[in-house]
């Protein structure tokens, strides 16, 4: 699986908003089902959008490290 820009992502993601805003549920036996959270998919549209924020004026990129020593990881 490629791993996408987050411009790309963002594009998914306002996809699936508007998906979801034309009605992604359906029932079955009295039972309501809905594919995709809308709440879930907003949360996830705004984090991109403050990452596509900084990533586009020029703000550094962070690395973060992981330390495994003394895990048994030597």
């Amino acid at each position: 699986m490629a791993i996408l820009t987050i411009a790309a992502q963002l594009e998914e993601v306002q996809t699936a908003i508007t998906a979801v805003m034309a009605g992604q549920s359906f029932m079955i036996d009295g039972v309501t089902f809905t594919r995709a959270s809308l709440s879930s998919l907003q949360t996830r549209e705004q984090y991109l959008q403050r990452q596509y924020s900084r990533t586009s004026a020029g703000a550094r990129k962070t690395i973060k490290t992981a330390n495994f020593s003394g895990m048994g990881y030597n």
